[in-house]
């Protein structure tokens, strides 16, 4: 029996509020920011090549999804404006990040905070001594 997420019946591109609406059959729907999908890209140069090598995005505050392409019957690939086009969404994977959106996103925004980095990419975040 298999135990995987189920597939959307539909996708929604909210070009103007920059989300992805993914609806299921139960009447459930979740839109996704396209910056929340971009920083958290399956790509490996969004996760690295194994634990412990991700690579932080920052700036990609005003980023747009511009296409989005079916993989077989498993996924999508999605074709953010900033250039971003590696990495396929599985349906697994899609629920995982609207389930887990609100934990993912905090983890995220603490991330950010840490390593001093900025959602908007005209901001760079210095931090001084005053020592």
């Amino acid at each position: 029996m298999s135990t995987s997420a189920p597939r959307p019946s539909d996708l929604k591109l909210h070009r103007r509020s920059r989300t992805l609406e993914l609806v299921y059959a139960d009447g459930q729907s979740y839109a996704l920011p396209c910056e929340y999908l971009r920083v958290y890209s399956p790509s490996a140069e969004v996760r690295g090549h194994g634990e412990g090598q991700e690579a932080l995005q920052t700036g990609k505050v005003n980023v747009n999804i511009t296409g989005v392409k079916p993989v077989g019957h498993y996924a999508v690939q999605l074709i953010f404006d900033d250039g971003h086009d590696t990495g396929l969404y599985s349906w697994d994977y899609l629920f995982e990040l609207a389930t887990e959106q609100e934990a993912r996103w905090q983890d995220y925004l603490d991330r950010l905070q840490a390593e001093g980095g900025s959602r908007d990419p005209d901001v760079q975040v210095l931090t001084f001594d005053p020592g």
